[in-house]
């Protein structure tokens, strides 16, 4: 009788969540902010204008920021706490290489939003809209995003390990962490396109370079070209914090180029090369390659589905006054 409750209990519980989760769910609203902040999108785009000119890095950096933020204790500014201990989200060995444009980005755009709408605008927001801005700024699509997130009380390093995807994974790895946050292969196929800017470092993927194998030390899924200027790039003795695009061919240009490199031999780590071996995604990944308007509304479509993942509403969290720090 006792494990017959303990089930039915169990089961309910499952379906209070459900409803919390779906509740949280409507509560974000593309006019959310209509009667209390209506200027809030053009403010924060006019400051990430600003910034995107005096630095392309800022695209990458904020996009990544936002896709780091989402996975960690949901779409809620954590990844933006500062802690005078080194123990805040950002502290974290798998945040550490998350540029700092990016936050400079969103702590800017919450300065100009507070002297026109004080205490209204939750960081997290504010970093929502921005993704979306550095996206369109690079040449990639627009899209409404839904607002209505309140910024979390929790900001740990200890939360991070195990929750962001790493540069070694295969599909099935790929899947799995990105199917805890509700996100689909097609999602997690047409996030990886955001590969298509940015950089890396020499060490997340030299053993692709030197040391793949007994018999192979050069991984042989690389095209042998591109491994060549790899190698050239990144020597065995150099600093393996050396930056390297991540599309060699448009590295600036929010586009389809990625997957028409994957297709070629050219995925810089063995997670995106992965995407193309794999018979399960490969034919996704030739539609993106085919087809820039079938990838662009993927992304769209997977942006926004990502900024819902654990977002915090009605009454849960705060709005902070400082992106960087809790209210108390």
């Amino acid at each position: 009788m006792g494990r017959v409750m303990e089930r039915k209990l169990g089961f309910w519980a499952v379906m209070v969540f459900a409803a919390v989760l779906e509740v949280g769910r409507a509560q974000l609203a593309e006019d959310f902010y209509g009667g209390t902040c209506p200027n809030v999108e053009s403010i924060v785009k006019q400051v990430v204008t600003t910034k995107f000119g005096q630095t392309f890095v800022t695209f990458p950096a904020t996009l990544r920021l936002f896709f780091h933020d989402c996975f960690i204790e949901g779409c809620d500014g954590s990844i933006l706490i500062t802690s005078p201990n080194g123990d805040a989200e950002k502290d974290a060995p798998d945040n550490l290489s998350l540029a700092g444009d990016g936050f400079d980005t969103v702590i800017k755009a919450k300065q100009a939003v507070e002297a026109t709408c004080p205490g209204i605008v939750s960081c997290a927001d504010i970093l929502a809209i921005a993704a979306r801005d550095v996206v369109v700024l690079a040449g990639g699509p627009s899209f409404n995003v839904e607002l209505g997130r309140r910024d979390g009380l929790i900001s740990k390093a200890s939360l991070v390990a195990g929750k962001l995807p790493e540069p070694n994974f295969d599909l099935d790895q790929l899947n799995t962490i990105f199917s805890r946050n509700g996100l689909t292969q097609s999602d997690m196929i047409a996030l990886s396109g955001a590969h298509t800017v940015g950089f890396s470092h020499c060490n997340r993927f030299a053993n692709r370079l030197y040391s793949f194998s007994s018999s192979s030390p050069v991984d042989p899924t690389l095209n042998s070209t591109y491994a060549v200027q790899l190698k050239q790039a990144c020597p065995q003795n150099v600093d393996p914090q050396i930056a390297i695009d991540m599309d060699p061919v448009t590295p600036q240009t929010f586009d389809n180029m990625y997957y028409k490199n994957l297709v070629q031999g050219m995925g810089l780590f063995t997670s995106d090369e992965s995407l193309i071996a794999d018979s399960a995604s490969k034919p996704t990944v030739q539609d993106f390659a085919n087809n820039p308007g079938n990838f662009n509304q993927a992304f769209a479509t997977a942006m926004r589905k990502l900024g819902r993942v654990g977002a915090k509403t009605g009454s849960q969290g705060e709005i902070r006054r400082d992106c960087t720090a809790f209210n108390s």
